[in-house]
């Protein structure tokens, strides 16, 4: 398979913007590509395109005017931008991790904390991401990100590389697998400081922070039922099934259980995989069939990317979204600023979540190898935001 098919479509054409503007030359003020052009080029819908363009906006390489379109910023903007999305998301060049690797050799202080996560390429980590760097900075310290792609082994390998150059502490999203990360294991019996982020490892006592997840799908399930619906599905095309989806599907079900509802085993909709779905094969997918065929009124998705495909599904099936299908996503996956949200949504306040894991991690370091042997679990109470993506069901 094409690594390039594997690239998101909201990346692939954020880098046609800016290659546009580096080989182009297009100067400040200058219009990019329309809405309607990016949407034929790439053959996208038109929220996809609304997503590149906010990621672009937000790093302060295009400025969008409402009713007029998006143009290029100045230089000195979209440098700041980028730098500010460097210093987050980059790892260290060579002269500093083998600075930091002497430091760690010498048994000095590196002020390095590493981060461990799947990715960073959707808002939600882009919000985590912005939390943990702004608790560490006023700390004084610097950041280091290895991402492991959702793989075990890579997990491993970067949690071995991270030590290696002396950071003082991990944050790690961890890969949730049958068989636990032996690194974490080790780290926590000898005592390293680390803290875990959206989810944890059953029977494994560690600091965590997350959301919680029951509450998250309860609250989408009321809403969605105070509607009117009654047939709600619940959506994830996770690989495997991770402790957060399971106490997702379990908030899902013990909320319908309390309405008196019964359990319809083909509402819980898992096992599927929608990456590298285009537009042209989408009517070939089981979800799509599902979706063109009302089985549901409302889904309600575990990530915010899902939400995107099945309002595209339900638009190429030629269903209204919300008057035919009702969709409340977990994570917003429209807008990185909350005003601009177009799809209801639960909000888990992520940066939260990332700027007070920072601060357990730091907290620890202090206590210099003294652990009270109490570990700290941080549930976030997550929010429901009403947006424009669910309805009352249109009635017959």
């Amino acid at each position: 398979m094409n690594t390039n098919d594997r690239v998101p479509l909201y990346q692939k054409i954020q880098d046609y913007i800016r290659e546009l503007i580096d080989t182009e030359g297009l100067k400040e003020g200058e219009r990019i590509p329309t809405e309607k052009e990016l949407m034929e080029r790439f053959n996208v819908s038109k929220i996809t395109v609304v997503n590149a363009l906010t990621g672009l906006a937000n790093e302060k390489i295009i400025t969008r005017v409402p009713g007029r379109g998006s143009f290029v910023s100045d230089k000195k903007g979209a440098e700041q931008g980028a730098s500010s999305q460097a210093a987050t998301a980059s790892a260290l060049s060579a002269a500093s991790v083998g600075g930091a690797k002497s430091l760690a050799e010498g048994g000095g202080r590196t002020r390095i904390i590493g981060l461990v996560m799947p990715s960073i390429y959707d808002f939600f980590a882009i919000r985590l991401l912005d939390g943990v760097s702004n608790a560490l900075e006023e700390e004084g310290y610097r950041i280091v990100i290895l991402l492991s792609g959702g793989v075990l082994e890579k997990e491993k390998e970067a949690i071995k590389t991270l030590k290696a150059i002396g950071a003082e502490g991990l944050l790690i999203f961890p890969v949730d697998e049958e068989q636990y990360n032996e690194e974490i294991l080790a780290m926590k019996f000898a005592g390293f400081p680390f803290v875990l982020i959206d989810r944890y490892l059953p029977g494994v006592e560690t600091h965590y922070i997350a959301a919680d997840g029951r509450l998250g799908t309860s609250l989408a399930v009321e809403h969605l039922w105070e509607l009117g619906h009654r047939e709600i599905a619940i959506c994830s095309d996770s690989p495997i099934q991770t402790v957060t989806v399971q106490e997702r599907i379990e908030g899902y079900m013990s909320t319908l259980k309390a309405k008196g509802a019964l359990i319809n085993p083909a509402h819980i909709i898992t096992d599927f995989t929608v990456e590298n779905v285009n537009l042209q094969d989408m009517k070939s997918h089981p979800l799509y069939r599902y979706i063109a065929n009302q089985m549901a009124t409302a889904y309600i998705t575990l990530n915010g990317r899902l939400a995107v495909q099945i309002y595209q599904m339900a638009k190429q099936a030629g269903l209204d979204v919300p008057g035919d299908v009702s969709i409340v996503s977990f994570d917003d996956p429209t807008s990185i600023v909350e005003e601009f949200s177009s799809f209801t949504h639960i909000k888990q306040f992520e940066y939260e979540m990332g700027y007070r894991a920072a601060e357990k991690l730091i907290e620890i370091i202090r206590e210099d190898g003294k652990p009270s042997g109490k570990y700290t679990k941080t549930l976030l109470e997550p929010e429901l935001a009403v947006r424009q993506t669910s309805g009352p069901p249109r009635r017959s």
